[in-house]
Order: structure tokens, then sequence, then C-alpha cells
């Protein structure tokens, strides 16, 4: 490492990569947003989905002050976060077949819908299945991934393909192989991960162009407010009635 504490260069390393993804996944935030906003002005249904540390920023978009209200998360039991002990049981569900199927089945997803599925990898079994099988019910796909993955490992899936494939819209973070920005003499293994950053900026780029999308054609974007702020808890409610075929996470 050059000059400077780790800190420093965890925030320079994260910056640069916001940055990067500012510039050059532009147009790709902006058709991604453009699609939810279109789902939402047909009357379909939004789902965001994650697996492991990558269901961070899933999370982060449903039920969200600030957020839209029509995000939903599509939960797979055990491999949405490190809730499951052991914790590499998540990871190692991430990678069995037919497993998405079963998901998809049970999910109230549906033809018209749309489904971000965020993998940093994109290489396992459940996130090219679950994009595979999402679009062959006709449900519109926004991939959020490396792409350098699929570059530089081999796929997991039986298809040898990767997430990449298998969507209307691909927001790439720029994030390398291994997910670790720094190194330094002392210690064996590179270290500070910059995903969860990075993939939690992307997504919120994208609620808030698809909020804007939807205004700038005359539609009241459905948005939450702070139960914390004077008239919260109201506004919501409003919200949730209104829209309550589409929000699932009250159910």
């Amino acid at each position: 490492m050059s000059d400077g504490t780790p800190a420093d260069l965890f925030f320079d390393a994260a910056i640069g990569l916001l940055q990067r993804v500012r510039e050059e996944e532009a147009e790709a935030i902006t058709a991604a947003g453009t699609l939810l906003a279109d789902t939402v002005a047909t009357g379909g249904r939004l789902f965001a989905f994650g697996a492991g540390h990558s269901s961070l920023a899933a999370q982060d978009v449903v039920y969200r002050a600030g957020g839209l209200a029509l995000m939903n998360l599509l939960a797979v039991p055990g491999v949405v976060g490190v809730d499951v002990v052991p914790a590499t049981l998540g990871s190692a569900l991430e990678r069995v077949d037919g497993l998405a199927s079963a998901v998809l089945d049970s999910s109230p997803l549906r033809a018209g819908d749309a489904l971000v599925i965020i993998s940093l990898s994109g290489r396992n079994a459940l996130p090219v299945e679950m994009a595979l099988n999402a679009r062959a019910l006709g449900v519109k796909v926004i991939g959020v991934t490396s792409v350098a993955y699929a570059t530089e490992t081999n796929s997991r899936h039986s298809s040898g393909t990767f997430l990449r494939d298998h969507c209307d819209v691909v927001l790439d973070s720029k994030i390398a192989v291994g997910d670790a920005e720094l190194t330094l003499d002392t210690i064996p293994a590179p270290f500070a991960p910059a995903s969860t950053v990075v993939t939690s900026a992307l997504m919120q780029a994208v609620m808030a162009t698809t909020a804007a999308t939807l205004a700038d054609r005359g539609i009241e974007p459905p948005l939450l407010r702070s139960g914390n702020v004077d008239g919260g808890h109201d506004w919501n409610g409003r919200v949730m009635t209104e829209y309550c075929d589409r929000i699932f996470y009250r159910h």
C-alpha cells in the first residue's frame, strides 16, 4: 500500500469505485430506473433478491425511508445473510441446482413484474437459475454484478453461463475478483471489501431514477417517509393502503 492510513486508503478505493460506476454505468442506471418505472406504471410489482452479503443491498431498498414502497424482498431461507448456523450453509445453498425454481414456484412473481438480482460473482447456480427462470415467466430482470467474474472465473451453473447472460439490464459494480481493496506486507491476505458500499449506492441510484422517471410522467412515486418524522406513519399508511396489492412485506 502507498502512504496513508488504512482507513484513508479504503475511502479512496471506495470513492474511486463509486466514481467509476457513476461515469461508466450511467446509461445502465437510467435503463434500470426506466424499466422499474415502466413496471410500476403498468401495474407490475417490484422484487429484489441477493444471496449472502449481496442480500444487504437488496434489503436496503425494501421498506426503506425515502425509498419506493413497492420494492419487495424475494427471500430464500438460509441464503439471505449470516442468519443461519453454520454461516457456510448459505454459501453451499447458492450452489444447489433447482433451488431457484422452487423459490419462484412458491413466490408471487408473475409476468409483468420486475426482479433485481444482486450477486457479486454471478457465477453460482442460484442467481443464474433465478434470472433464467424469472425471464421464462415473463419477468424483467435487472442484474447487479461484477462483470469481471464472468471473464476471470468459471461458472458454477451447468450451462456455463453467468447472471449477466440472463438479464434485461446489467449493472456492473466494477468490483475486482476477490472483493478486497487493500493489501499490506504484514497481512497475508487482501482485505477491506467494498462491494456492499458500491452495490448499495448503485441500487439507490436506480431507485432515485425510478422515482424521478415516474414523476416526469405525472405519476406520484409511491415513496415511504421515515416513521421518526411527524406525519410519517400517516403518510406511509396512505401509500400502503393505495398499493396494498403490490406490497408483500405486510402480509
